[in-house]
């Protein structure tokens, strides 16, 4: 091998030598980078979405292949984020790929020991029947001196920062409705 070919491979002589003296362009790129090719080139779609982690609502570019999530990048076009994520929001490709994710209803019975699945509809018709009982008991119309204040102190919210604006917003509604007072979420805490 000469000389030349040997300082060729050396990126610090490839950027005194040639027209990219900063070293930010092919003066820097090694033989092993140029054959690379972005993560997100083989993406049939790209869909526009917000980061579910906090209240804030970053807009995310969630990159798809064959119906399944490759990667998730920030997106320059949201005026929140400007293409940036925090590393929440980074790894949200996590979120939805995790190996670990469940992704059906487990549910434990009172002093047992083991987890059961439950089909959805089992799961939220137990839920409905459990507000409307905890609500019908709890309910209070009034206060000692005859105020009204149709409200339940049996139910409360503490929602959590995987949720977003809308999502929250609509639980809020819900549990007004229901005459709960105590809603809170742990974005604004």
């Amino acid at each position: 091998m000469g000389l030349k070919k040997w300082l060729d491979r050396w990126p610090v002589y490839r950027q005194l030598t040639s027209a990219d003296p900063l070293g930010r362009g092919a003066a820097s790129q090694s033989a092993r980078s140029a054959e690379r090719t972005p993560r997100t080139s083989d993406a049939d779609r790209v869909v526009k979405s917000i980061c579910p982690y906090c209240a804030v609502g970053c807009g995310q570019d969630v990159y798809v292949r064959n119906g399944e999530v490759t990667q998730i990048e920030g997106d320059p076009d949201s005026p929140i984020s400007r293409g940036r994520l925090c590393p929440k929001g980074a790894a949200s490709e996590q979120l939805v790929n995790s190996p670990s994710r469940v992704t059906t209803v487990h549910y434990r019975r009172p002093y047992g020991t083991q987890w059961e699945e439950l089909d959805l509809d089992t799961a939220l018709d137990m839920i409905a029947d459990r507000v409307i009982d905890t609500r019908r008991r709890t309910w209070q119309d009034t206060d000692e001196e005859g105020r009204y204040l149709n409200r339940t102190m049996g139910i409360s919210h503490l929602g959590g920062a995987t949720l977003d604006n809308e999502e929250n917003y609509l639980i809020k509604k819900l549990y007004t409705a229901l005459g709960a007072i105590q809603i809170e979420n742990q974005a604004r805490i």
